[in-house]
C-alpha cells in the first residue's frame, strides 16, 4: 500500500449508522443548484418529493463551482437553503462531496491537476473525475471545501450520510507524480529492486531493473508490472478517498461516509475499498428490454448480491437507477409498466435498505438533459414514470421491518478483482474472450433460477459459514487462499473449482510443480484446450458415479484434461484424441469434498450437477416448481420472512405458495411475509 495510508486513522463506527440501516429509504439525486433561476420549480420539487414517500435525496455532487465559484470565494447561502428545505419537508440529505468535477478555474490556474496520458501530455479539462489524483494541489483544494462542508452541516438535521466523490474509476495518469508514487508503492510491496525483479520475471526479454526511474508501466510484455500498476491505482483511489474522508471523520465523527460503486469492471478492488466505507452503495441500470429480460434480471441479481457481499451481508444502499430510460448506453428503452416497481423489489429482495433514483428532475441542458427521471421535462406528477415511482414509494413505507432482515445464504462464489485483471492481462492459447465474469454468473445462474439464496464473497474472507464454496477461474491463487481453500474442505466444506484455476500465484508467476490445490483435487493437471466460438466439445456421465449423473453436454472454452490421483471421475471427455480422459471430478479430502469441473459445459448440465449437489447437501429451495423467469428470494429476520416473488417475463405466470395458486402479472412482484420457526 502506498506510505500515505499511514496518515488516516482506523474510523470508529458513526453512530448514527444504527438509525440509517434501521429503516428503508427512497429518493434521487436532486441537482438543486441548477433551478436557482426557477423558484416556482424548486417549491413544486419539495411538493412533489412528498407524493413520492421520498425520505432522502442526493445533493451536491456536482456543484464545486457553485460552492466556490472563484479561488477562495465561497457561497454556501443555496446550499444552507437546501438543507433547511430539505429538513422543512421531512427529508434527509445524503450529502455530497464535490470533487468528482472540479471548477474550470481550478484546471486554468494549476494545470498539474488534469491527468497526463503516456505520451506525457496533459488532458484539458472536460467530462468529470478527470483529475490526477495525487496532486499535491488538488488534495490540498478537496481538503479546503470537504472541511468547510463538514464544518457549516456537522450539526444540522437533515445530514444523513456522506456521499465521497461519485463514482471513482481507476482511469490511470503518467504524470512524474503519479509514477514516483507508482514507484514508491513498488518499493513498500517489495522492499527493493531485486524483489521487483523477482516478482515480475524481468529475465525475460532482458527486462531487468536496475534503476526505479526505468520503470514504465506502460510495457504490455511484463504482465507482473502491468498487474501491479492496476493494483497501485486501485490503492491509489482509495488513498484518495481515505483523504477526501479525513476532515468528514474528524468533524462529523456521528454521520456514516459510502461512494457509490459500480458494476465490477472499472479496475477498482472494491472488497479493499469496502473496508472504509461504512456502507455500501452502487449504482445500477440494466439494459432491461434490450436483451433476453430473465438473463438480464439474473446478471442485475448477481450484482446486488455481490454488493451485500462487500460488508459481508449488511444490506446495501441502490444509490441510483434509472425510473424510465439513459442516455448512455447503446440502446435504452422504456420500462414496460411494472418494471420500477419490480427492478426496485428485486434490489430489496437481495439486500437493499434503500432505493434512489438518477435522476429527480430532468436537467434542461447538458450531456444528461435526456437521460431519465422521476420528473420529465413534461407532465410533472401526471406521468406513468412518476406514478411508478409512487408505488415503490407506497411499497417502502410499507413494510419497515424488512430493514433489519438479512439474506439467509449457505453458498458462497468467489469473485475476486485481482485475478480478474491477471487473466485479463494473460497471454494464453486462447487469448480473448476468457469471460471470467461470465462464467462466475453463468455458474450463479444455477443457484437464481432455483430459489437458492447465494453470497458472493471475497477469496480472503471466512468461509466457514458455507456448505458450498465455488471458486470459478480462479487463474491467480495465492498460496494463503490455496491454504484457506484446502482448510475448509478439510473441516468439512464442499469446494467447486474449475478449469484455469490455480495457475499462477499472486505474482502472476506459475506454480511450479504441483497445484497448490492438488492434493484437495486428487488429480495432475495434464495438459489443456481451448475451443473456438464455432467449435464445441462433449462430455459424457460415467455409469453408476457417485452424484447420480446421466447424459451428456456440450462443452466448450476451456478444457482440462485431468489425470486421477484419488478423485473419482464422475464425466468423461466424449470427443477429439482425449476422449475418454476425465472432465468431471469428485474427491474426498478431509471431512469435505472437492469437486473440480474441467471445461464450460451448457447450462442444463450445469444447472443437474448442482440439483444434484445441493440436493446431497441438505440446500433446498426456497419454492418448488417455479417457471422459467420467475425468481424467489428471501430476506428474514428472527421472526419473520420476508419472500419476494418476481416475474422477469412479459407473460403471466402462476405459482403455488403454500398450496395456493396465485398468478403474477408481466413484470409483477408479489411480496409474502410469513413467520420464521424459531428452533
Amino acid at each position: 500500500m502506498t506510505m500515505r495510508f499511514l496518515r488516516y486513522h482506523r474510523r470508529m463506527q458513526p453512530q448514527n449508522l444504527t438509525e440509517l440501516l434501521s429503516r428503508l429509504w427512497h429518493g434521487a439525486d436532486y441537482n438543486y443548484e441548477q433551478w436557482l433561476e426557477f423558484p416556482d420549480v424548486l417549491h413544486e420539487d419539495f411538493r412533489l418529493m412528498n407524493l413520492a414517500h421520498c425520505t432522502a435525496m442526493s445533493v451536491g455532487i456536482f456543484s464545486w463551482a457553485k460552492l466556490e465559484p472563484r479561488e477562495g470565494q465561497y457561497d454556501f447561502r443555496w446550499l444552507d437553503a437546501l438543507m433547511d428545505d430539505l429538513h422543512g419537508h421531512g427529508i434527509r440529505a445524503i450529502l455530497a462531496t464535490p470533487s468528482a468535477a472540479h471548477p474550470a478555474w481550478l484546471s486554468a490556474r494549476v494545470p498539474e491537476v488534469q491527468r497526463m496520458n503516456h505520451l506525457g501530455q496533459r488532458e484539458p479539462h472536460r467530462g468529470r473525475q478527470n483529475f490526477c489524483r495525487t496532486s499535491p494541489v488538488f488534495r490540498e483544494k478537496v481538503t479546503a471545501i470537504n472541511t468547510l462542508l463538514a464544518d457549516r452541516y456537522k450539526d444540522h438535521p437533515a445530514l444523513l450520510l456522506w456521499h465521497v466523490s461519485n463514482e471513482y474509476g481507476s482511469t490511470v495518469c503518467y504524470c512524474p507524480t503519479c509514477l514516483a508514487d507508482f514507484r514508491r508503492w513498488l518499493a513498500a510491496r517489495y522492499g527493493d529492486l531485486d524483489g521487483v525483479n523477482r516478482a515480475w520475471w524481468t529475465t525475460f526479454w532482458s527486462h531487468t531493473y536496475t534503476d526505479w526511474d526505468e520503470i514504465d508501466p506502460v510495457d504490455p510484455s511484463n504482465n507482473g508490472l502491468l498487474l501491479d500498476w492496476q493494483r497501485y491505482n486501485s490503492d491509489q483511489v482509495l488513498d484518495f478517498y481515505r483523504m477526501e474522508c479525513a476532515p468528514l471523520r474528524q468533524l462529523t465523527p456521528h454521520i456514516p461516509l459510502t461512494t457509490n460503486f459500480m458494476r465490477p469492471d472499472v479496475g477498482l478492488d472494491y472488497w479493499k475499498i469496502a473496508e472504509h466505507i461504512d456502507i455500501v452503495c452502487w449504482d445500477s441500470y440494466p439494459e432491461w428490454h434490450v436483451h433476453d429480460d430473465v438473463q438480464t434480471a439474473c446478471e442485475t441479481a448477481f450484482y446486488h448480491d455481490l454488493h451485500r457481499g462487500y460488508k459481508q451481508g449488511q444490506p446495501f444502499y441502490l444509490l441510483e437507477s434509472s425510473p424510465s430510460q439513459t442516455n448512455w448506453q447503446p440502446l435504452s428503452r422504456l420500462k414496460r409498466p411494472g418494471m420500477v416497481k419490480l427492478a426496485s423489489a428485486q434490489a430489496l429482495a437481495h439486500g437493499a435498505m434503500g432505493v434512489n433514483y438518477f435522476q429527480w428532475r430532468q436537467s434542461r441542458g447538458g450531456e444528461e438533459k435526456f437521460h431519465g427521471a422521476v420528473v420529465a421535462h413534461r407532465g410533472g406528477e401526471n406521468t406513468r414514470t412518476f406514478r411508478e415511482v409512487v408505488e415503490v414509494g407506497e411499497m417502502l413505507a410499507g413494510m419497515p421491518a424488512l430493514a433489519a432482515a438479512r439474506t439467509p445464504a449457505r453458498v458462497g462464489i468467489i469473485y475476486d478483482f485481482e485475478n480478474e485483471w491477471a487473466l485479463g492481462l494473460a497471454h494464453l492459447p486462447r487469448k480473448v474472450n476468457k469471460e471470467y465474469q461470465a462464467t462466475c454468473i453463468e455458474h450463479y445462474t444455477a443457484f437464481w433460477r432455483r430459489g437458492i439464496p447465494v453470497d458472493v464473497i471475497n477469496a480472503r474472507q471466512d468461509f466457514s459459514k458455507y456448505a458450498l464454496v465455488i471458486a470459478p477461474m480462479l487463474y491467480l491463487l495465492s498460496e494463503e487462499t490455496a491454504t484457506r481453500l484446502t482448510e475448509f474442505v478439510r473441516a468439512g466444506g464442499t469446494l467447486v473449482t474449475t478449469y484455469m484455476t490455480g495457475w499462477v500465484n499472486e505474482s502472476d508467476l506459475t506454480h511450479l510443480g504441483a497445484s497448490p490445490l492438488e492434493a484437495v483435487w486428487g488429480f495432475k493437471l495434464v495438459e489443456y484446450d481451448t475451443f473456438g466460438a464455432d467449435q464445441a466439445g462433449q462430455v459424457m456421465c460415467t455409469a453408476g458415479n457417485t452424484l447420480d449423473l446421466i447424459g451428456s453436454a456440450r462443452c466448450g472454452r476451456f478444457a482440462d484434461l485431468l489425470e486421477p490421483t484419488t478423485a473419482e471421475v464422475l464425466a468423461v471427455y466424449a470427443r477429439d484424441f482425449y476422449g475418454t480422459q476425465a472432465a468431471l471430478t469428485v474427491n474426498a479430502y478431509g471431512q469435505g469434498k472437492a469437486y473440480h469441473l474441467g471445461t464450460q459445459v451448457d447450462e442444463p448440465f450445469l444447472g443437474a450437477f448442482y440439483e444434484k449437489l445441493t440436493r446431497a447437501l441438505g440446500l433446498f429451495p426456497l419454492l418448488t416448481g417455479l417457471p422459467h423467469g420467475v425468481s424467489a428470494q428471501a430476506r428474514q429476520t428472527e421472526r419473520q420472512q420476508f419472500l419476494f416473488l418476481m416475474n422477469f417475463t412479459n407473460q403471466t405466470q402462476t405459482i403455488s405458495v403454500e398450496e395456493t395458486a396465485t398468478d403474477l402479472p408481466p413484470y409483477g412482484v408479489r411480496i409474502v411475509v410469513k413467520d420464521v420457526e424459531i428452533i
